[in-house]
């Protein structure tokens, strides 16, 4: 056995990662310590981050298989992201959150992507008072410089803002927010961040606690995530990045005007970064194959975002991948790449500490060939039930019953990886959605 010169683990990040695997979903905290392979795909990303902090923007579809990583890597990105000094936010898509509503599943969705900002610094969302009082403390650093009052400094550094869709009430809510800041009013502070979440679901009462005529409403989520990029980018972070994951509940839709209103707002999400309008700001869209190639619910049922999806041509004809493309397909995990992953569950298991490691290096290529048996190549190319019978199979030896290792792997039931996913999501009909379009035109 190699000797490992790894950090030992805390044991609360230990226990986060071990409970998140156990349960089948991504780890919050500690990725660096499972991550494995992808080193292309992250290079890809990485890039990306670099061009959003230098002033542009990025637009990346990461599909993949049901189990295969997606969400992992997703979180791996923010975590990349985090450390290089961008805000992100990040939610995952849901019946009652979706990118375009008339019900307000559209403000739902800004709401809780606007709970789980975070910074490097407040990794676990809720960071954005933290993004205001820094926005106020760049500006008292201004005034220290070249004199004048604090209030003159934010008014001309959320002049710009102004001239954009929604600006001059995001500027005059900042204000708002100075002004309790500086009367010691924690309820008009309070106001303002609810107004900035897109909590206030009336004119009236925002008009009433804060003084201005407008709401983040359905309509205006997407112009208040461009308001956001360049506001972050004044309060002196790099930049702005929202991952949405499960774009799968998208394709669930059961009303194709439904479908098609939201597809047309990831339409204009992708030509604003393509086109370099957008400033500062980078989306990630996790996904399945189904929902981008289906030519009948998916993505490529409209042409629009066929034609600028679709896969390049002469890669596909060279047999390579093209990593600078809008959609990134994850490539499957290898068999080697798995093993060390096994590796590295084991020495997470043990705290870091080589010297109390469950199981030896034959265990795990004895478990990863027992997986082979029963599932075939879908261990590696969708790993999460792989991962997840691995840990419960360490936690069973951790408890010291009396079992070895190599009484327990035949023993391991491991299960093909399935569509886990909601059924077709029924919508109301209303004057944006329609109706059902399955049997539409169906008539005896």
């Amino acid at each position: 056995m190699h000797r490992d010169t790894r950090p030992r683990l805390r044991p609360r990040e230990r226990d986060a990662i071990i409970q998140s695997l156990r349960a089948g979903v991504t780890p919050r905290t500690g990725l660096q310590h499972i991550q494995v392979g992808r080193a292309r795909e992250v290079e890809s990303l990485l890039k990306d981050i670099e061009r959003i902090a230098d002033g542009g923007s990025a637009f990346r579809l990461v599909i993949g298989e049901f189990g295969s990583g997606k969400s992992f890597f997703l979180q791996l990105i923010r975590a990349i992201a985090l450390e290089k000094g961008l805000v992100t936010l990040h939610a995952d898509l849901a019946p009652d959150r979706r990118l375009h509503a008339t019900g307000g599943q559209a403000r739902n969705l800004y709401a809780e992507l606007l709970r789980n900002c975070s910074t490097r610094t407040k990794q676990d969302g809720n960071a954005l008072t933290s993004v205001v009082e820094r926005f106020i403390t760049e500006a008292r650093k201004e005034v220290d410089v070249r004199g004048g009052n604090v209030g003159t400094a934010i008014e001309e550094r959320l002049s710009s803002l102004s001239e954009l869709v929604g600006g001059y009430d995001f500027a005059k809510v900042i204000e708002a927010y100075w002004q309790g800041h500086e009367s010691g009013n924690d309820q008009l502070k309070a106001d303002a961040v609810r107004w900035l979440r897109g909590e206030f679901t009336t004119k009236t009462d925002a008009r009433n606690a804060l003084g201005v005529r407008t709401i983040v409403d359905d309509a205006s989520v997407y112009d208040h995530f461009k308001l956001l990029s360049l506001f972050v980018r004044q309060a002196g972070y790099a930049g702005l990045l929202i991952n949405l994951d499960e774009m799968v509940n998208l394709y669930k839709l059961s009303s194709q005007k439904a479908r098609t209103s939201n597809y047309e707002q990831i339409l204009r999400m992708l030509n604003d970064c393509l086109q370099g309008s957008a400033k500062y700001i980078g989306f990630l869209l996790g996904g399945t194959p189904d929902f981008l190639l289906d030519p009948r619910k998916g993505l490529y049922s409209y042409e629009a975002l066929q034609s600028r999806l679709a896969e390049n041509s002469f890669a596909r004809a060279a047999g390579v991948i093209d990593y600078s493309s809008p959609s990134l397909h994850l490539a499957s995990l290898t068999p080697e790449e798995l093993l060390i992953l096994l590796r590295n569950l084991r020495h997470v298991f043990a705290y870091g500490d080589e010297s109390t490691y469950l199981v030896p290096d034959e265990a795990l290529t004895s478990f990863l060939a027992h997986c082979s048996q029963r599932i075939g190549d879908a261990y590696f190319r969708t790993p999460r039930n792989t991962i997840k019978a691995f840990v419960d199979l360490l936690s069973v030896l951790e408890q010291g019953a009396g079992v070895q290792w190599n009484q327990l792997i035949s023993q391991v039931h491991v299960d093909t990886e399935g569509n886990t996913d909601m059924p077709d999501v029924p919508i109301l009909c209303d004057e944006d959605d329609g109706a059902d379009d399955s049997l539409a035109t169906f008539r005896l």
